[in-house]
């Protein structure tokens, strides 16, 4: 305790110092009126004050930078001589995912600010342990269990909670936040397929989500737990138990019961039914007898982490831009109509124009929109950047998504024609972009093993919604949603919107 604040105290007065010499240096800048992109570092603090200044909107900032920088990355000083590569770079960002893959593992600092949360779940831990946990999930990935998801689950939470839902609002005429409906939905599914347990939160009384409200929390203190300036004050913070670590305990606490409480059932139900013809994820883990509670806890918050809050991310997004382009919102619903009468599995693979809106949708606002490793060794990336052991490597695929020189001029529009192209019978044939290009699912030997599913679940509920209705964004003309960084992508304040029975 001494030694934390010994610590804290020296590290304020160093920090109090460096202001000093920030202001005495920055008065010459500023009668020069700099108006340049890429930040300017000084002694100690480095770029902090740039950092500062944009702090609520950081990943924007980067992505100017980046969009300014000739090789796409850019070495961003902090304070004390601290340095965070960034790159959108996408042969920096192969050699890190896949080429040099073992040198660039998740590290010790990613792994401490997360680990109250995420403990020793998948998205959190390297090595043996990540290399079992990604082993037996892959059970779930195969094309029966695709298939189940699709045609029980998914297709269930669809007829029987969100449309509904969404027929009451529009005949009521009611303002929804679409993406609290979102949420709910993806959680109810991620539940049931993984977990064989439905917490009903999209019954239509909006039960109380006191989980999904801590959950948010914890994610919400845990991500800014890596913009603190100095980590010595988020750790005296929580050893005192005060601010934003006393709130994170009470969240994670929340979390972590609500886990307990679904792995005793599950531990029930398999001590009275022995092993299940069909066994879901948590049972898997139960059934291989080579971990604790504790362990299986953590697993499951970082399912409900993948399930619920990226694919509801992406909807919440894609549905926004889909209402501002109505030229695709056409072809998408001539899309549905032909595919109306295959069984929903098949309907839903053949959708190619939809899945190319999908993937438009994530280019710009992608579910994960930062990733960051942490270099073992002295390593020099492709583009010739050399990074020293101990240094941090962002790539962010929101940057990616915006790179003329990997999208071409028309970068800025969106235009899901340019995943397509027309084969001989005039059809449209989809045609993907290398992964390092486009990482919104990671790649290479981390690459998302729910891809498939994530896609098969998104492209069901854009049939089954823009089927039935119109989704309004309730907001004033030109006033367009704030995109939030966290461990995944918000949209700052929900997105409130107004549904309408389509008449044709």
């Amino acid at each position: 305790m001494q030694v934390m604040l010994l610590q804290l105290l020296t590290s304020l007065l160093l920090f109090g110092l460096t202001i000093l010499v920030f202001f005495r240096s920055t008065r010459t800048a500023k009668s020069k009126g700099s108006s340049s992109f890429i930040p300017k570092s000084y002694p100690l603090v480095g770029s902090f004050f740039s950092i500062l200044a944009h702090r609520n909107q950081l990943i924007q900032w980067c992505t100017s930078i980046l969009q300014n920088t000739p090789t796409a990355t850019f070495a961003l000083q902090k304070l004390l001589g601290t340095v965070t590569y960034l790159t959108a770079n996408p042969d920096n960002v192969r050699h890190i995912l896949k080429t040099n893959f073992y040198s660039y593992p998740k590290g010790r600092e990613l792994r401490t600010n997360l680990f109250d949360f995420l403990g020793n779940g998948i998205f959190n831990i390297d090595g043996e342990q990540w290399r079992f946990q990604r082993q037996i999930s892959s059970h779930e990935f195969n094309t029966k269990s695709l298939r189940k998801f699709v045609e029980t689950v998914v297709e269930t939470e669809l007829s029987d909670r969100l449309i509904p839902l969404l027929a009451r609002a529009a005949a009521n005429k009611d303002v929804l936040d679409f993406q609290d409906v979102l949420q709910r939905f993806a959680f109810d599914n991620i539940c049931k397929i993984a977990f064989g347990y439905d917490p009903e939160y999209l019954l239509p009384s909006f039960p109380e989500a006191k989980f999904a409200r801590a959950f948010d929390e914890a994610v919400r203190i845990s991500s800014e737990r890596f913009h603190v300036p100095l980590p010595i004050i988020w750790k005296m913070k929580r050893l005192l138990n005060i601010g934003s670590e006393k709130l994170l305990k009470i969240a994670t606490s929340e979390v972590q019961e609500f886990s307990m409480n679904i792995i005793n059932e599950k531990k029930q139900q398999l001590k009275e039914n022995s092993l299940p013809e069909s066994m879901d994820l948590l049972s898997r883990f139960l059934s291989s007898g080579l971990y604790d509670d504790k362990f299986v806890c953590d697993i499951i918050i970082s399912f409900t982490l993948a399930g619920r809050d990226t694919t509801s991310a992406a909807l919440t997004w894609y549905f926004w831009l889909i209402s501002k382009h109505p030229e695709a919102e056409k072809q998408i619903l001539n899309e549905i109509k032909e595919n109306s009468d295959t069984p929903v599995y098949e309907d839903i693979k053949d959708m190619v124009y939809t899945h190319a809106s999908l993937c438009e949708s994530m280019r710009f606002y992608p579910p994960v929109p930062v990733d960051t490793k942490l270099a073992e060794n002295d390593d020099v990336l492709p583009d010739g950047t050399v990074v020293k052991k101990g240094m941090r490597v962002s790539y962010i695929p929101y940057a990616m998504g915006r790179m003329e020189k990997l999208w071409g001029a028309d970068w800025a529009e969106f235009r899901p024609e340019r995943w397509l192209k027309r084969v001989e019978d005039g059809k449209w044939s989809f045609e993907g972009r290398d992964p390092y290009t486009y990482p919104v699912f990671q790649a290479g030997p981390r690459i998302c093993l729910g891809k498939e599913m994530a896609f098969l679940q998104m492209k069901r509920v854009v049939a089954g919604v823009l089927k039935r209705f119109k989704v309004v964004p309730a907001v004033k003309e030109g006033v367009e949603p704030e995109f939030v960084a966290h461990l995944t992508a918000k949209m700052k304040g929900g997105f409130p919107v107004r549904i309408v029975e389509r008449t044709e």
